[in-house]
Formats: C-alpha cells, sequence, structure tokens
C-alpha cells in the first residue's frame, strides 16, 4: 500500500502527480541555477537573474514562468519590474517527496 502521502492531496501533503510536475520544474540546470540563487538572495528582480545567467532575457523569462507555474517561486510585480522568491512551503514539499522517496519504509510506519 502507497504512504497517503503519495495518493492524497491534502493541503500540509504532495501527491505523485504533484511531486512529478515538482520534478519536471526542476529538469533543467537552468531553472536549478535560479532556485538556488533565489535561495541564497531571498528575493530578486527578474533583470538581476538575467545578469546572472548565460541565457538571452527570453529564455530566463521562459525558466521563470516554468517554476512559477509549478509553485516552486512566486513573482510579484513591483512597478515596471517582477520581484521573485522561493515558495519555502512548496520546497518543503519536495523535501517530504524526496525523503518519502529515499526511505519509503520509515514513512510509511510514520503515516499509519
Amino acid at each position: 500500500m502507497e504512504p497517503a502521502i503519495w495518493t492524497t492531496p491534502e493541503p500540509d501533503t504532495l501527491n505523485i502527480d504533484e511531486a512529478a510536475g515538482l520534478c519536471k520544474a526542476l529538469a533543467h540546470p537552468a531553472r536549478i541555477r535560479i532556485l538556488r540563487h533565489l535561495l541564497r538572495v531571498d528575493r530578486c528582480i527578474c533583470g538581476h537573474i538575467v545578469e546572472i545567467m548565460p541565457l538571452a532575457q527570453s529564455t530566463v523569462s521562459q525558466h521563470l514562468k516554468i517554476l512559477k507555474e509549478s509553485g516552486l517561486i512566486r513573482g510579484e510585480v513591483e512597478g515596471p519590474k517582477t520581484c521573485y522568491c522561493v515558495d519555502k512551503t512548496k520546497l518543503a514539499l519536495m523535501k517530504k517527496f524526496i525523503m518519502l522517496l529515499l526511505n519509503p519504509e520509515k514513512n510509511h510506519e510514520q503515516n499509519t
């Protein structure tokens, strides 16, 4: 039997479809670099992200869009610019999924 965290889409759990979506969002080195940068600086204007990436602005924007759609980052409009930050709640769910993946027996015992 699969642990409930993998099948029940409750607010404090991660279902397997959501986990797959988060993994897909991180399936590109540029998106991992962007996420790591945002974790280091806490918040960042899109233009600053473009400056640190060896990619065109339109490419960076596409990567930011994918991360935002996955829920891993949030973007707030500040005048003519957008400021991005990591959604740490979503990242914690990703961590929970990875822990479950690495140690299914231990986590199954905690969920029963």
